[in-house]
């Protein structure tokens, strides 16, 4: 199980780096550049999805890898779910380009807030799969972590998707509220506090 779980860490790792970094390959550079300080302005969406996006993609990384600090064993419904958590974040630098491209055209923000904040929440929805899996019987999980602080746990876990779906629904209605709402609750989590190590993606 140790040779599998580093196996599993090191590929997710590499899906999570190169997800970031296509982040960056959305911002496209002005055409024009007789007034480039105005064009570069322009593409505020742009940095804004790269930000928030950046930011995101490093939380749940940072989360995982704290996550299987608890988790020491490895079977194939686990690998599975790990799976499909990583095809979420590959997505979302699609979801960020679309967010970005919809703001700077001033035209369907409400989808493109839609598909961004559905990414977010499905993709917290795999990664409570993933950990509820893992916890269940206490069968994938090291003898350090009881199964009392596992289900702890999968209780502030529940928070992320919930909450992420809330911001989804202020973000149809109200697209750049939606967006704040994300960007408050990523740096939300990112800050320091006196909470367990693992929170919400």
């Amino acid at each position: 199980p140790a040779v599998d779980s580093a196996r599993l860490g090191t590929f997710s790792d590499g899906v999570f780096a190169v997800a970031i970094t296509l982040l960056v390959l959305e911002i496209r550079p002005p055409e024009d550049t007789h007034d480039l300080g105005a064009e570069l302005i322009r593409l505020w969406p742009s940095y804004l999805a790269y930000l928030v996006s950046f930011l995101l993609i490093g939380l749940v990384w940072a989360n995982h890898h704290t996550m299987f600090e608890h988790i020491e064993g490895i079977d194939r419904p686990l690998m599975f779910l790990n799976t499909l958590l990583l095809l979420d974040v590959a997505f979302i630098p699609f979801t960020a380009a679309v967010l970005a491209r919809s703001f700077h055209d001033g035209a369907g923000e409400r989808v493109a807030v839609g598909l961004y904040g559905g990414t977010l929440a499905v993709g917290g929805l795999f990664f409570n799969a993933l950990w509820w899996w893992a916890g269940r019987e206490h069968r994938l999980m090291g003898a350090h972590i009881t199964p009392a602080e596992v289900q702890a746990i999968g209780r502030r876990f529940w928070r992320g998707p919930l909450l992420y779906a809330i911001a989804t629904v202020v973000g149809i209605i109200v697209p750049l509220a939606g967006v704040g709402c994300f960007a408050f609750l990523i740096v939300y989590y990112w800050l320091p506090s006196d909470r367990p190590a693992l929170d919400p993606p």
